[in-house]
């Protein structure tokens, strides 16, 4: 940290000139910039915030900093999952939420250009409006649009849609230079040199700061009906998903989840969705599919032919979400899994490893296998349409550092075991500064060497987001 100078007080007046009254400093600081959505990774407080509302504010304020060496962590919601909003080097964070401006749409052309900090929840609803659709659907739903793309996040829609990267048209980034520049372009292909737009898609506001984006939509689908699976097993209920990929059934959502975790989720919400027995027998597992169409006809095959596939793989019923309030409860209790653990938890931390499909079961009989050798409760759920899952750790009566003992034990296994099935350590979370003992030991020296040297090109002084994804500090 030697490297990086302080702020001084002519360094604030020069931003307070750019950014009138929307700098902070000491004790205006507002707890809410100190930290993300996972406590275990701590908290530090920067030394100024800045909350910028164009481009060219962003390119002002880096453009000092880095004259003068000042490390600076972008943000957004901070909704992250794994430090990487936290401001370990102090400095400044500069804050895109007030960029919040959808700024227009092209309908023909099939693209919305939003600001960075617009919220998903904003451009989702905002789209639908506008008889579209923004397919991408993580579960955090005020998160910004900025720190989706910065995080390539997933969500529940990727096992038909894709992920963020593939609605990712085009954006305008500032470098740690000050330099503005604007990469990709209102089309659906493009082989034209290195793709400076996909580096940055996933780099976690480590290579530059995402001011604006071009993004994909398509058509609003017509109808959407949503089934609830229930198995006696999760065994059973993992092996049914490759056989209702292979019926050609394209669900738009397939998610899976543990029977602790439902009752969790709706303990918290205070409302019943899911059955917990049948017919004598209990309910340890289920899953959660949606298919979407352009008529209800449609929709009836659909239904018909996945209640076969799915009965024939050992389901013991299924039901059907297809009235709006139950479709709606029954996503409310999936969307609210992580606030449920929050809420009822002290202690925990996260994985969101991901895997081939055809091994999730085999990668969490592993889980459970290892969970007694530690002094914390896991709490499993994901999307089994394309292998990502979120294992929560959690305890509320183990000390902070016997916990984080404890789960890096934990994690280093869970990791290696990922590896070893061909998988990767995270989906859409994300390495921040949490995981990145992790990312090494995966990747490997050369990788990590590559890497470095990207960042290095990018952000010589290393100011950007210092101590994220690969660059320790």
């Amino acid at each position: 940290m030697s490297q990086y100078n302080k702020v001084t007080p002519e360094l604030i007046e020069q931003f307070r000139q750019i950014a009138p009254n929307r700098v902070s400093i000491n004790g205006d600081i507002n707890d809410d910039f100190t930290h993300d959505e996972m406590p275990i990774y701590g908290k530090a407080c920067p030394e100024v915030v800045i909350e910028a509302t164009s481009t060219e504010e962003v390119a002002a304020v880096m453009k000092l900093c880095y004259e003068n060496s000042i490390p600076v962590t972008p943000r957004g919601a901070g909704t992250g999952l794994t430090g990487g909003a936290v401001a370990l080097c102090g400095g400044v964070v500069l804050s895109t939420t007030k960029m919040n401006k959808i700024l227009g749409y092209d309908k023909e052309n099939l693209n919305v250009r939003v600001q960075s900090g617009v919220l998903l929840n904003d451009l989702a609803e905002d789209a639908i409006k506008q008889g579209l659709l923004y397919p991408p659907d993580p579960g955090e739903k005020f998160a910004t649009l900025g720190g989706n793309v910065a995080n390539n996040a997933g969500g529940m829609r990727a096992v038909k849609y894709g992920t963020t990267r593939d609605y990712v048209r085009a954006m305008t980034v500032v470098l740690p230079t000050g330099e503005i520049v604007r990469l990709g372009a209102s089309v659906s292909k493009s082989s034209s040199g290195y793709s400076l737009l996909h580096l940055m898609i996933g780099s976690e506001g480590t290579l530059g700061i995402i001011t604006e984006l071009t993004l994909k939509l398509i058509p609003q689908p017509k109808e959407v009906v949503s089934l609830i699976v229930l198995f006696e097993n999760l065994e059973e209920c993992i092996a049914a998903v490759p056989q209702i990929m292979l019926a050609h059934l394209q669900p738009q959502a397939l998610e899976f989840m543990e029977r602790e975790i439902v009752i969790s989720s709706e303990a918290y919400l205070g409302k019943s969705v899911f059955p917990q027995e049948f017919e004598g027998s209990q309910v340890n597992a289920y899953l959660l599919i949606t298919f979407d169409g352009e008529n209800a006809d449609q929709l009836d095959e659909i239904i018909e032919k996945a209640s076969e596939v799915v009965l024939e793989a050992g389901a013991l019923d299924v039901l059907v979400a297809d009235t709006p309030a139950l479709k709606k409860d029954a996503w409310a209790a999936r969307s609210s899994f992580l606030e449920a653990i929050e809420a009822q938890t002290k202690l925990l931390d996260e994985c969101d490893v991901v895997v081939p499909t055809s091994r999730i079961a085999e990668y969490l009989t592993y889980i459970k296998s290892i969970e007694a050798d530690y002094g914390f409760e896991i709490k499993s759920f994901g999307h089994a349409g394309d292998g990502n899952l979120h294992i929560y750790t959690c305890s509320n009566d183990m000390e902070l550092e016997e916990f984080k003992s404890q789960v890096h034990d934990f994690m280093k296994k869970a990791y290696a075991k990922a590896t070893e099935f061909g998988g990767l350590i995270s989906g859409e979370h994300g390495i921040g500064h949490g995981k990145q003992a992790y990312l090494s030991e995966m990747a490997g020296p050369v990788n990590m060497r590559l890497m470095k040297e990207i960042k290095s090109v990018f952000d010589p002084k290393a100011i950007l987001n210092p101590g994220k994804v690969c660059l320790k500090l």
